[in-house]
């Protein structure tokens, strides 16, 4: 493998290690450490604060109160961090959440974990059991007697940045840190725990000077003359992951001035617009076969990928993805390129997309990549009419939802873990970017169920989540949607079971793998919980209901009984499992 990085003009140990520390002189105004601790969090820009409240968390929670910060009380900690994560995509403003000792903070790891392979920016405040009851089992003890501390209260891979706050003279180093943090591109997912009796102290010292200084990768000229080298020695491809979301104008320039064709990772799509001519179709989970047809009749010199991992669920690490000569990566994280396709050549080039295509744009002659004129294979849609008797077809479903919602809206779409992505990656089509949301990588179920609230509430205006009814039941907020009044709409693929537990155990030869799960009814449920819903048994009542949610000015839940033998677009994932063991054949 011939993996070189690139010199850039950012150097964040550096950074840390020479930042000047702010001045120690005493407070002209009196702070409990908990005030001092939100005042930082506002001055950084925080405008949301999800989490559930607790005994030890009190000095905290109130402090949140008495801000500017606008505090939402959820029902669970992870559907609270989910929500972080949905709020900071909606809003690019980082977000709090803020957990009690013990289970409140183990509730909201797999949250924060989404945070993290996700690339939010969430600062996660819990609290600890104060030093004289430690070891002395307080309810809910929080601390080395009780729980690992690496990794939940360590700099580590769930968090780039935790400490235990234990007086008030470190927090000039804490604020000094998430500054640092912040400032940086890609995500930050950071944890603050503050002892119960530390956060009623009193400052000692004035509050830090809060200064948000904003890092970025830049590629050096040698860098863009030699992708200009490259890319001119014949027709490249490019490939659109999630961390190019910046960088729609600029990519779709690229693609014109040179005919480049164009796919996506699951989480791109809409970056390049989908009905574009140029665009050959989605990689990965749920993607299209016109990417392999393409590849494998028209494959590329080289492929420019754009800030994607191309882990499992974007390539299936399938070899066909090569193009002939190799790609040229630009990703922020300089350890990503590289890491899906060890034996391929790999030119990686740490930037941000987006400054890294302006200055490509710079240098970059109409000609460059052109050979010939070539019809590229594109996904069609079938076709469908709603039929008079039966249940639900999701692929019905789907075309309903891409006329009324995608079409006829500007709600952001978002589809839960499990069969609903598998229907939304390969059959909505998406023309613009920030309108459609995914996690695939983490992949938790109950991340949208719970996310679209943060979403709907940061962007002041519709989200729908569609969802199976497996997640539904698992985690969902609708209460705490209704407590807010935060127009967020769920649309339940309800077939009684874990289809794509059931379906895919089926396809691997487990044929006695129970996943059902006795079917509810969403609409009396968030109807006790005063949300508006409506059921949906015939696809001729579709368009309807769809109308119905999207015009409605509070939570709304669509239950649509949809038919569980039809099988989505999920063979690819199916085989990868297979090709790693996970078979009965």
């Amino acid at each position: 493998m011939d993996v070189k990085f690139q010199d850039t003009q950012a150097n964040t140990t550096e950074q840390l290690n020479s930042s000047k520390q702010p001045s120690h002189s005493k407070p002209s105004v009196t702070f409990s450490v908990a005030e001092a601790v939100v005042k930082i969090l506002e001055d950084m820009g925080v405008e949301y604060a999800f989490g559930v409240s607790g005994g030890a968390i009190a000095p905290v929670w109130a402090a949140l109160h008495q801000s500017s910060i606008q505090v939402l009380h959820f029902r669970h900690e992870a559907g609270a961090a989910f929500a972080a994560i949905e709020a900071y995509f909606a809003s690019d403003r980082p977000v709090v959440v803020f957990t009690t000792t013990g289970p409140g903070i183990t509730n909201a790891l797999t949250g924060l974990l989404a945070a993290r392979w996700e690339g939010a920016k969430v600062i996660f405040v819990s609290a600890s059991t104060s030093a004289p009851q430690r070891g002395r089992w307080a309810c809910q003890e929080t601390s080395t007697y009780t729980m690992p501390s690496a990794g939940i209260f360590t700099s580590g891979q769930i968090f780039h940045y935790a400490t235990t706050l234990e007086s008030s003279d470190e927090l000039a180093e804490v604020s000094r840190r998430l500054a640092l943090g912040l400032g940086q591109p890609g995500g930050f997912v950071a944890h603050i725990s503050i002892p119960t009796n530390i956060q009623t102290s009193l400052l000692k010292t004035s509050l830090p000077r809060v200064n948000l200084s904003h890092s970025v990768a830049t590629p050096s000229e040698e860098t863009i003359a030699e992708c200009v080298r490259l890319l001119s020695e014949g027709h490249f491809a490019i490939w659109v992951g999630f961390g190019a979301r910046g960088a729609a104008k600029e990519i779709r320039q690229l693609a014109e001035r040179t005919g480049a064709a164009v796919m996506c990772s699951p989480r791109g799509k809409g970056i390049f617009p989908e009905d574009h001519p140029q665009f050959v179709g989605v990689t990965g989970f749920g993607g299209h076969e016109s990417v392999l047809k393409y590849m494998q009749e028209q494959r590329p010199r080289r492929v420019l990928v754009l800030g994607t991992r191309l882990g499992e669920p974007t390539s299936f690490w399938n070899p066909a993805m090569i193009p002939t000569r190799g790609f040229l990566h630009v990703d922020i994280d300089p350890e990503i390129p590289g890491t899906a396709y060890p034996s391929t050549e790999t030119f990686a080039i740490q930037s941000d997309v987006k400054i890294f295509l302006k200055n490509l744009l710079k240098d970059l002659r109409e000609s460059t990549g052109r050979s010939r004129t070539i019809v590229l294979p594109r996904f069609e849609r079938d076709v469908i009419k709603p039929r008079a008797a039966g249940l639900v077809r999701p692929e019905l479903l789907m075309n309903v939802i891409q006329q009324v919602i995608v079409d006829g809206s500007d709600a952001v779409v978002m589809a839960e873990s499990g069969n609903s992505f598998a229907w939304v990656i390969h059959l909505l089509r998406f023309t613009t970017p920030s309108r459609y949301r995914i996690s695939n990588g983490f992949g938790s179920m109950g991340h949208f169920v719970t996310g679209v609230v943060g979403a709907a509430l940061a962007r002041n205006g519709k989200a729908v989540a569609i969802v199976g009814d497996g997640a539904m039941l698992m985690n969902s907020e609708v209460n705490t949607a209704v407590k807010y009044q935060v127009p967020a709409v769920w649309i339940v693929l309800n077939d009684g079971r874990y289809n794509i537990c059931q379906q895919g155990m089926a396809y691997l030869g487990f044929n006695d793998a129970n996943a059902t799960i006795p079917q509810a009814d969403f609409v009396k449920i968030a109807q006790g919980m005063g949300a508006e819903g409506i059921r949906v048994e015939r696809e001729s009542d579709i368009q309807v209901a769809l109308e119905k949610a999207i015009a409605a000015n509070s939570p709304f839940v669509v239950d649509v009984i949809i038919d569980p033998t039809q099988i989505p677009p999920s063979e690819s994932r199916n085989q990868s499992l297979i090709s790693q063991g996970a078979t009965n054949y």
